[in-house]
């Protein structure tokens, strides 16, 4: 039997954090469950410590869902400097080479060739994952052989660059924002670039602003939420926050037990063979039940969150 903590309160909801620099992404998670003093919290896919920006954490049963927004595209504005390379490739590591900076007429050549390059990264596109990154080998996160010096074969992934550009210059440093699939490496992205301009690159500074449809905009820092600067409510959206891009269904009192039992529900209406948003049809404020695959008019229950409060 576990036992979790005797203070600790059921709370379903997603909490969209502004993390700060200089904290790791799960240090940001147990920090909110500790002020809200949540019993289950998570979050949707890590930000390096360096990074700042939009950091969604699900707290309770939206800890179901955490899935559907790693998969979710991703916005950041990047700082990146010119005419070295790091170990890590960002500012946390050091300095492994340098280069001589291409010499540029004036600022319209300047800009000319950044924007030239950025041809090359846009649409599908292959990047090899950095040393430094969690992704695992034989069950050891790569980043602990960079640190024994020990540098492994990487496959290349396929990543989908949506859009690219830069939107401010202060040469030997530019700022660029990118819209990019699950799985980008925006440390690799400012290194392939400054290898292509043949004056070596890294990432001085990242700030992620969009998940999927969430925004920097609805965010909060975690000093307002230490200090309750707000009503608590006002900090937590709704567990169905994640999910606004799905269609949505609502479904009659027998059907919403039916589903809650993982039951399938055949349904008397066109079928748009999608994974859809499922609503009790009730006033009551818990009306979420979940999602399910509605296939062949038929729906399968997939993520239900649990009706008990």
């Amino acid at each position: 039997m576990k036992l979790s903590n005797p203070m600790s309160v059921r709370i379903d909801g997603v909490v969209l954090l502004d993390k700060p620099a200089g904290m790791s992404s799960q240090g940001a998670v147990t920090a909110v469950k500790r002020a809200f003093n949540a019993e289950k919290a998570g979050h949707t896919g890590t930000l390096d410590p360096m990074a700042t920006g939009l950091l969604p954490i699900c707290l309770g049963e939206a800890t179901k869902y955490s899935q559907d927004l790693l998969d979710a595209d991703k916005t950041y504005i990047a700082q990146v400097q010119f005419g070295s390379r790091t170990d890590t490739g960002d500012a946390e590591g050091q300095v492994v080479e340098t280069f001589d900076l291409p010499i540029f007429a004036d600022q319209t050549a300047i800009q000319k060739a950044l924007d030239q390059v950025l041809h090359q990264f846009t649409g599908a596109i292959k990047q090899v994952p950095p040393m430094y990154s969690a992704l695992k080998r034989d069950g050891k996160p790569l980043y602990e052989y960079a640190r024994a010096g020990v540098e492994l074969e990487r496959t290349p992934r396929e990543i989908i660059i949506h859009r690219i550009r830069w939107t401010d210059i202060q040469w030997p440093q530019a700022t660029l924002e990118v819209s990019c699939s699950k799985g980008t490496y925006i440390r690799v992205l400012a290194e392939d670039i400054g290898t292509a301009l043949n004056c070596g690159a890294y990432l001085i500074g990242l700030r992620r602003t969009e998940v999927g449809h969430l925004n920097l905009e609805q965010s909060f820092t975690l000093e307002s939420i230490q200090k309750c600067l707000q009503e608590s409510s006002t900090y937590i959206l709704p567990v169905d926050a994640l999910l606004q891009t799905l269609p949505h269904l609502t479904v009659d009192e027998q059907q919403a037990k039916r589903l809650e039992m993982g039951q399938r529900v055949p349904l008397n209406l066109p079928s748009i063979e999608a994974l859809v948003r499922i609503y009790r049809a009730t006033a009551a404020p818990h009306n979420f039940i979940g999602t399910a695959d509605w296939r062949s008019g038929v729906l399968h229950p997939k993520r239900l969150i649990s009706q008990a409060h």
